[in-house]
């Protein structure tokens, strides 16, 4: 109890002094605020005073320099209408008249006056013309000099100046001296100015004879010099007017200094000293334009500014706020044995649903394969009855049955990614993929059904997207298909259209492209004339941003040759990263306004009805969403009841400049044939996106198209109207789609293009209808060449055409014909297969044999390792995972220690033998499972496995399995 109380004493004193340092540091934290505000008060402060102090004196050198500008007018005015001028048009009377008129232009001066420049020589015949002798400052008779300055005109303010010679004192004859080297207006020291007693300057400035060039040069300027204007400036007033127009002024005072001589400063307005208790000063340098002197303008506060509120106030409230937060603080210190209690028992509760999320797992797990193991069997045998000879009936009846089986696979798979993703277990591939191709295979998987619904199928890819990209292309299809998918599923009429695009080239805002949805707000679509819309099939689409004009914007409509017809060109992008933008629209039935919010829920559908009448599971858009956010992006929808729907998903991917057909273990799809680049062809169709999308196909070709919108704009293209010709280097094509094919006139227009081309029947173009339906085919047969049935994909417009045109095409590599190549792989080789289902090993064997296995069965890990006893006589194992006594990984592995211990005697026994070769023997181990989740190729490379084959077997991951484990292991006996 003692050492308890003791240590609750330790424990409050230490409390008690984290209090008081919580206080004092209170208050710190105010007094520096306190200071901090005050600081800013006194800035602001002294941000105004600079503004008003520099308006006030950029005011000022503005009102000087246009007075400035006036005295140089007036000394225009007198060397072009005085000098040299017989009789002179300005006399004094004239003079005065005019100066005294114009007097205001010139406020800031008492008065104006000229003096003539006179040498000694010129002075007695200058005295005998004006009647007058010159005199000094000092109303005495001027002495003899070499020149003098007479003033010979005056303003009637100035009228006593007459007849002084200006350069009889000592400071004005500097003044004009100054003025008439420099050119400019030149001041004095200041002076009490008669009358007024204000302080002021004399303002001085030359007169010069008009022809003075406007570089002249010092000597120039004296030798042109005829004259002097001078005139009185009031600074006092000058300054007291220009305070009294502006605001402010009783906050502040101003003073403007002479500061020529910098240790004598002279006072030209303003009381004479500051007041130094006003911590504020700012000083503007002014500009009179006089080389020689230099004048600026002190401003300073009259008062103090005073301290703000804010500066009491604010500190005040931060150390209330901190004496809250400090008992906010001793509140939950007080609390923390609780909350530590709390944070074990959620420890030991995170414990717990870790283990019931291994345990959900492991059942996953073992469902899958309890699952999926007779699957295998069911769709084998399926297999191997559709290769015996059946009845109509019979067939239908199996196919049927493959079918439904296929779709619970894929049921059960789309089950299992989801357990993956919440498990966090779904890892993406990082390998190179041609993505045009891609998009055409899923294509491929609806076409069937896109033509027994008559409804548009095609897929478009801007230019700009990068012919390969790195990624998962399994995971990308899996996207597409669900969406594509349900596209066809639930669209009737109009069609179903597929876009990729680079997200960034969008004109629509990134956060609108994901997340905006109009779901039946206003959305429209631009209609043209005859009140179809602007869309693939004539149909209204759900997404009005999914227009022909915004269309528009991502096509890159170049004709010509040197167009980069694997969208390459434009992908010389410094970013290795590349974000798409895929958009699947269809005209179908919409997704209703209440049902729109659970979309993406796992196993919802939109309502019973949809449900009923569609099918589905709904769990399909719940992966994409799951999946399009592990590849970097997001997933979003605009849906019109009875309109139709626009799904839209991005996903970031990596740039690949390596070829993606050049592994032929991941290669999707062939590459295109090369026969056709630089043929040219005429499409008629009266449909701007669904020719674009034409045209898309058949670029990737390498086909130059040009599109009309009627059969007799196609003629006039033929035949070289309006510029038109289509050129004739090779045999030219004509597409037409059904829908723009008028029988009762057009059947005319094709015979005549087809007799009269050039007078010959072979340079006729070949013609080719598109049309949506199979049932069009027989239809059309009889009209035109070939009839070529969508949805579009590159590769069959490849072979319409060279079987149309019997153009010479490279063979295929031997890889993309997968049955042939795996056949090569295995024909004559001796696999041995592991398995504890005998359905399963009748499967597996009846699958190798297919290909020309030769084929060993057993069923037990225990029999395997008997049978592969060095030496023996087995190419490759395939070994299952989960068997009784004995797994497929202890089995492996006990192989693998089977190899190594062969090995090394076999490397002892030949290393005595001069030039004997040593030849390492492996078996390849491929594992077969049906548990997806636990059997991934880390497990299977730890155990010495070399891959692994999932259940039930599928011809792809067959192929790919055996061409990277099998190729080249004919030695693999010992």
């Amino acid at each position: 109890m003692g050492g308890k109380y003791c240590g609750a004493r330790r424990k409050r004193g230490w409390r008690g002094l984290a209090a008081a340092a919580w206080v004092l540091l209170a208050v710190a934290c105010s007094a520096a605020m306190h200071w901090h505000l005050r600081r800013e008060s006194m800035d602001r402060a002294d941000e105004r005073l600079v503004s008003m102090c520099e308006e006030r004196a950029r005011m000022l050198q503005e009102q000087f320099g246009v007075t400035v500008n006036h005295v140089h007018a007036l000394a225009i005015l007198i060397s072009t209408f005085h000098y040299e001028k017989l009789p002179s048009a300005i006399d004094q009377e004239t003079f005065a008249k005019y100066t005294g008129r114009t007097s205001f232009e010139r406020p800031l001066l008492n008065g104006v006056a000229y003096a003539q420049r006179v040498f000694h020589h010129e002075r007695e015949m200058f005295e005998s013309q004006q009647g007058w002798i010159m005199n000094t400052m000092k109303r005495e008779l001027a002495p003899p000099q070499i020149e003098y300055a007479p003033v010979i005109f005056s303003q009637d303010t100035v009228s006593y100046l007459a007849r002084i010679d200006m350069m009889s004192g000592e400071e004005d004859r500097e003044n004009i001296l100054r003025a008439r080297t420099t050119g400019k207006a030149v001041l004095t020291n200041p002076f009490r100015l008669l009358g007024s007693n204000h302080l002021g300057v004399v303002l001085t400035f030359a007169v010069y004879r008009p022809d003075l060039p406007a570089d002249a040069s010092v000597e120039q300027r004296v030798d042109a010099t005829i004259g002097y204007l001078g005139g009185a400036f009031d600074v006092e007033s000058l300054v007291e007017n220009l305070l009294s127009k502006l605001a402010g002024n009783q906050d502040i005072v101003v003073n403007v200094y002479d500061v020529t001589n910098a240790s004598e400063a002279m006072v030209l307005y303003g009381p004479p000293s500051l007041d130094d208790q006003v911590p504020l000063l700012h000083v503007s340098m002014l500009d009179f334009g006089d080389p020689f002197r230099k004048h600026e303008m002190r401003c300073r506060y009259r008062e103090k500014p005073p301290m703000p509120w804010s500066a009491i106030t604010n500190p005040l409230g931060t150390f209330v706020i901190w004496m809250l937060l400090g008992y906010i603080i001793c509140a939950a210190w007080s609390r923390y044995d609780k909350v530590s209690e709390d944070c074990r028992k959620m420890e030991e509760l995170k414990t717990q649903a870790e283990a019931a999320d291994v345990a959900k797992s492991q059942f996953l797990a073992t469902v899958s394969h309890e699952i999926r193991t007779p699957m295998n069997g069911v769709l084998g045998m399926l297999d191997m009855l559709l290769g015996t000879d059946l009845t109509m009936t019979q067939k239908d009846f199996a196919q049927t049955a493959q079918m439904c089986g296929r779709a619970l696979i894929t049921l059960i798979n789309d089950v299992l990614d989801r357990a993956k993703i919440e498990a966090g277990k779904l890892e993406l591939e990082a390998v190179p993929f041609d993505l045009r191709s891609l998009m055409d295979d899923v294509i491929s998987l609806f076409s069937s059904k896109s033509r027994e619904k008559c409804i548009e199928l095609a897929v478009f890819v801007c230019d700009d997207v990068p012919k390969v990209v790195l990624g998962d292309p399994w995971r990308f299809r899996q996207i597409l298909t669900n969406l594509v998918g349900n596209a066809v599923k639930f669209t009737e009429r109009g069609h179903v259209f597929v876009r990729v695009c680079l997200a960034e080239n969008s004109n629509v805002e990134a956060n609108q492209f994901i997340h905006g949805t109009m779901n039946g707000k206003d959305g429209k679509v631009e209609s043209t004339a005859n009140g179809a819309f602007n869309t693939l099939s004539g149909f209204e689409a759900a997404d009005r941003r999914n227009n022909w004009q915004y269309f528009k914007l991502l096509l890159s409509d170049k004709e010509s040759l040197l167009d980069d017809l694997d969208g390459e060109n434009s992908n010389q992008n410094d970013s290795e990263r590349v974000t798409l933008a895929i958009s699947i629209e269809d005209t179908g039935v919409g997704i209703p306004l209440h049902a729109q919010d659970r979309v993406f829920t796992p196993f919802m559908q939109a309502d019973s009805s949809t449900s009923r009448n569609y099918g589905g599971t709904g769990i399909g858009l719940s992966i994409s969403k799951c999946l399009a956010e592990l590849m970097g992006g997001q997933i979003s929808f605009t849906s019109r009841p009875f309109v139709g729907s626009t799904f839209t998903f991005s996903a970031t991917l990596k740039r690949s400049y390596k070829d993606a057909s050049a592994d032929s273990s991941r290669s999707l799809s062939g590459a295109l044939p090369t026969a056709f680049k630089g043929m040219k062809a005429i499409l008629v169709d009266g449909r701007p996106v669904r020719s674009a999308v034409t045209r898309y196909h058949l670029k990737r070709l390498g086909i130059i198209v040009q599109v009309v919108n009627n059969m007799s704009a196609g003629l006039k293209a033929f035949s070289g109207q309006n510029g038109a010709a289509i050129s004739r280097e090779r045999a030219a094509m004509l597409f037409i789609e059904s829908d723009f094919w008028r029988p009762e006139t057009d059947v005319q227009l094709l015979n005549r293009l087809r007799e009269h081309q050039n007078g010959q029947l072979s340079d006729a173009p070949k013609v080719v209808v598109l049309v949506t339906s199979e049932a069009d085919k027989d239809k059309y047969g009889s009209i035109f060449d070939i009839v070529m049935c969508k949805p579009l994909r590159a590769s069959t417009i490849a072979s319409c055409i060279q079987q149309l045109l019997k153009v010479e095409m490279l063979e295929r590599k031997e890889n993309q014909n997968r049955p042939s190549f795996l056949r090569s792989l295995l024909v004559g080789k001796n696999i041995l297969v592991v398995d504890d289902n005998k359905v399963n090993l009748r499967v597996a064997a009846a699958a190798l044999k297919k290909y020309g296995a030769k084929v060993h069965c057993v069923e037990s890990g225990k029999d395997a390792i008997s049978l592969l006893q060095p030496p023996h006589c087995f190419d490759a194992c395939f070994m299952d995972v989960q068997m009784p006594e004995m797994d497929g990984f202890e089995a492996t592995r006990q192989i693998r220690q089977m190899e190594m211990k062969a090995n090394e005697e076999r490397k002892n026994k030949l290393a005595s033998i001069e030039g004997s070769t040593f030849v390492e023997c492996h078996l390849p181990v491929l594992a077969m499972t049906a548990d997806v989740i636990q059997a991934t190729y880390e497990e299977c490379i730890k155990s010495g496995m070399n891959g692994y084959v999932s259940k039930p077997f599928d011809e792809e991951q067959l192929y790919q399995a055996v061409s990277r484990s099998v190729v080249g292991t004919t030695e693999s006996a010992v």
